[in-house]
């Protein structure tokens, strides 16, 4: 049975979250910041429409932002992957065969069917989303994966079709020759570059290009890419993610760090995490790769950046006794009279749990698979760090800048948005 793909894609996804705890942000433009407070990582639509640019630092946009009173958050991260899985769930409940691709997008695949029935299907799910969810969603109908993206991009960016789009059969080249070829998913900045200097310019150029050439100058993936445009599938579903190769855990300091005992926190607490990862997934490590760098973009102070990559003798998913590998390789690695801006671990060589190799002399540490079992299960039920290793620390100076973030709405009881309940009114704290 002929099939289609479709793309769903949450609107603005992280202004999306932090207007659906606070509806005065509604129509007002919206902007979400990178770690550290550093660059603008998202907009809303009034925010694109003042002139801010993807991407660009904060610190450039002061005067813009002052001026026509811009909403700014620092990023949520635990609230935004929370509603993403939501989101997710969602899909997942109402579609059999659902590719997560990212944050805030999913592919699924169905049956092929008219126009109408499509419409009415995605009209169902954004429909769904919203009601269950709260986040407005678009969605894109193509016989491929890269149609299904560019559908998808004109339901987006056309509000007269109601959030849903499927490409139609008739008209399609006139369609692609509108689309630029840099806004084809897959072809970045420098494909883009070529293609221009050789005439290629529009999606539909791309699609009736010369087979042997585009393999050439953009490989097996370029030529992959005009087959899909031209209705050739050969980007598969992926409904089970592939196997890691490697876990990293890193974060940016809210200031520069000399000392070594707050590296070592911020170390203890970054393979937290990472071992956290592990477990999740029933993987274990036998590779530690630590690293740590100053901020090259400081002009006049020393630089230093470095790095050390250690095998295990027994692979682990322990934090206990992957802190105390990382923190051997950071006492070699640490210089004194450097500013430092970030460290960081990578756990490789990852292997399932239970396809581990024994050691002939050495046998793992009695004990150690209860106790993370243990600490994994009262940070679930009670929330992230209720308990954690010593090693990271408690005051953690050196985290990174979130001056702007909201409330953990959905993950800390702490920080549920409380309502108050009188005889005249209510109101809602956020």
């Amino acid at each position: 049975m002929a099939q289609i793909f479709a793309l769903l894609d949450c609107n603005n996804f992280y202004v999306s979250c932090e207007r659906l705890f606070n509806p005065r942000l509604e129509g007002r433009p919206v902007v979400v910041l990178s770690n550290n407070d550093g660059c603008i990582i998202a907009r809303s639509n009034e925010a694109k429409a003042l002139g801010i640019k993807m991407g660009e630092p904060f610190f450039k946009c002061r005067g813009l932002i002052a001026a026509h009173q811009i909403q700014v958050f620092s990023s949520n991260y635990p609230l935004y992957g929370d509603l993403s899985q939501r989101v997710m769930d969602v899909l997942c409940q109402l579609e059999p065969e659902v590719e997560v691709s990212s944050i805030d997008e999913a592919f699924f695949r169905m049956p092929q069917a008219n126009e109408e029935s499509l419409l009415e299907n995605g009209r169902n799910i954004r429909a769904t989303v919203k009601k269950q969810v709260g986040i407005p969603v678009s969605i894109g109908f193509g016989p491929t994966k890269t149609l299904a993206k560019i559908a998808n991009r004109i339901a987006k960016k056309h509000p007269e079709h109601g959030g849903v789009f499927v490409l139609p059969d008739q008209g399609l080249d006139a369609l692609l020759a509108t689309i630029e070829v840099g806004d084809v998913w897959g072809i970045g900045q420098r494909q883009t570059q070529k293609l221009f200097a050789c005439g290629i310019r529009t999606a539909l150029d791309l699609k009736n290009g010369n087979d042997t050439w585009l393999r050439k100058h953009l490989t097996v993936t370029g030529l992959r890419t005009a087959m899909e445009l031209r209705g050739i599938s050969c980007l598969p579903l992926e409904e089970s993610p592939p196997s890691r190769k490697s876990v990293t855990s890193s974060r940016s300091f809210g200031q520069p760090v000399t000392d070594l005992a707050w590296l070592r926190e911020a170390l203890s607490s970054y393979i937290a995490i990472a071992a956290e990862k592990l477990r999740v997934e029933g993987l274990k490590t036998g590779c530690v790769q630590v690293y740590l760098t100053t901020n090259r973009f400081r002009e006049g102070e020393p630089q230093y950046a470095n790095s050390k990559t250690i095998t295990l003798s027994i692979h682990t998913s322990s934090t206990l006794e992957l802190i105390h590998y990382a923190d051997e390789v950071l006492r070699q690695l640490y210089r004194p009279g450097y500013a430092y801006k970030k460290v960081g671990v990578v756990l490789m060589d990852l292997v399932p749990a239970g396809h581990v190799q024994a050691h002939l002399f050495l046998t793992p540490p009695k004990g150690q698979e209860a106790l993370m079992g243990a600490m994994d299960q009262i940070n679930r039920r009670w929330g992230k760090d209720t308990l954690h290793s010593a090693a990271a620390g408690l005051l953690r100076p050196w985290k990174m800048k979130q001056g702007k973030r909201s409330p953990l709405y959905t993950t800390s009881w702490q920080e549920l948005p409380v309502a108050n309940a009188s005889s005249g009114c209510m109101t809602a704290d956020y």
